[in-house]
Order: C-alpha cells, then structure tokens, then sequence
C-alpha cells in the first residue's frame, strides 16, 4: 500500500461507521428501506443494470455498501473493495440484516489480487466521486480492465471535473485551476456530517482532481471502449453540470 492510500485509509476509518449510521441509520434499519425498492437505489444507472441475475458485479471503493446491497437483492454476486473496514462493518451489517450475501475486500484498489480476480467480473459499478482518491489514474484504470470479463461493462460515474473552477454540487471550487495536476491535502468528505469537539483532529486525505480529458484518455488507454458518455446537473444547480457517467466495455480483441 503507497504512501497516499495510508494517508486515505487512516482518513476513512476514522469514524466513518458512525456517520453511515447518523447518514442512513442503522444497519437494520438501512436496509429495510432498501429491501422496499432494490432499483430505485441505483437512481439514474438503474438501466445499466436491468436483468443482472446470477452476474458478478464489483463495486470498487462501495463504502457503506448501500448501492451493492441494491445489486445483491437483484439477484448479482456482488463484491466490494473498498480501504476502509469501518465501511466494511457496516456493509456487512447491513447485507446480514438484508439476509442478501455480499462479500467485502479491505485494502487497495491498486493491490487487488490479480490472480484471484482477473478477468472474473461482468460488471463494475464505481459511483459517488472516487477517482480522486487516486494519483495514478492510468494504474486505476488498468486493474479495472483486468478484473473485468472479456465484453464486460463498466459504469463509472464521479463528480463533474468542473468541480475545479466552478461551485457545483455542495462543494466550493476545489483548486481554481482547471489543468492543475498537483497532490492536494484535504478533509475527509463526512468530517461536517459528524458531531466533532471543536479540538477534535480529523485524519486528512490526499486528492489528485483531474480533468475529462484525463479520464477518457485513460480508459481509453487501459483499453476500453466507451459507449456512452452522459453530463448530469448539480444537485444545487440545475444550469450548472454536477456529474458524469461513463459507460464502457472491454472489448474481445485489444489493439
């Protein structure tokens, strides 16, 4: 594990347990919501995801495991990796009380086991904003076309790149300059969710924000095709983009 996946993970198993209960509620409770509407969990992406019986789905960096839950009660074998076992106490908890199997990997995307995962999924799902956890996208985007299936689909949705410049969503404009490829150090994203002491020192993480270039360019590079590329609103400002979502396969043959 590098230096920057320490520093994150340090960020997110610092009581992020209890914000997925203050956020969600219970576990017990988390997933009798769920239960009621597996698909409306997955909102927007839903149609990526119809007729997912018996299929194997990772959900890289799937936190609490809300969304997974969701895959799992539609019928697919669904595979978390995520650095925080906070999330990962949680995510079981909520898939025991669901009575929905998921299983749960702790550590670094980076690290994932090849030789157990390789070519084993048939889709991935990364959603809510993880690329910028990440410094070496074209590393990410790699172990991501491994572990996928030949003819496999990845969806990966992530805040708008604007993000940069411009306020959308509940963030402020997060470096100013659009082409800044610098390493950042910054709060963790719950640290105004919790209730805090006002001395309290929360772990910090390290972002790495990139533009749409740079991820379309490396998913192009790690092989995939894209099929399909969409813009969504703010959720604070509907004449100002908030996310995208990208729709890609891996293809039977690799130049």
């Amino acid at each position: 594990m590098d230096k920057a996946a320490l520093i994150n993970k340090k960020a997110w198993e610092y009581r992020a347990y209890e914000h997925s209960v203050k956020s969600n509620g219970k576990p017990s409770e988390c997933a009798k919501v769920i239960l009621k509407d597996p698909a409306a969990k997955l909102k927007k992406h839903y149609k990526y995801f119809e007729n997912i019986e018996g299929l194997r789905i990772a959900n890289p960096c799937g936190s609490c495991g809300r969304r997974a839950l969701a895959l799992g009660a539609m019928g697919a074998d669904v595979t978390i990796f995520d650095i925080s076992s906070e999330n990962e106490r949680y995510a079981l908890e909520l898939a025991d009380s669901a009575e929905v199997k998921l299983d749960f990997v702790v550590g670094d995307l980076y690290d994932i086991n090849i030789e157990v995962y390789g070519g084993y999924f048939d889709k991935l799902y990364l959603e809510g904003g993880v690329l910028h956890h990440f410094h070496d996208l074209d590393k990410l985007l790699n172990v991501l076309f491994n572990i996928l299936k030949v003819e496999g689909k990845i969806v990966l949705n992530d805040f708008h790149p604007l993000r940069k410049v411009m306020p959308i969503n509940f963030f402020e404009s997060t470096v100013g300059d659009y082409f800044d490829s610098s390493i950042h150090i910054g709060d963790v994203a719950y640290k105004n969710l919790v209730d805090a002491h006002e001395d309290e020192e929360f772990p910090e993480c390290s972002y790495r924000y990139y533009t749409i270039s740079e991820i379309l360019n490396a998913m192009i590079k790690a092989g995939f095709i894209i099929l399909e590329f969409t813009e969504d609103p703010s959720w604070t400002n509907i004449k100002l983009p908030g996310e995208i979502t990208i729709y890609a396969k891996k293809p039977f043959y690799v130049c």
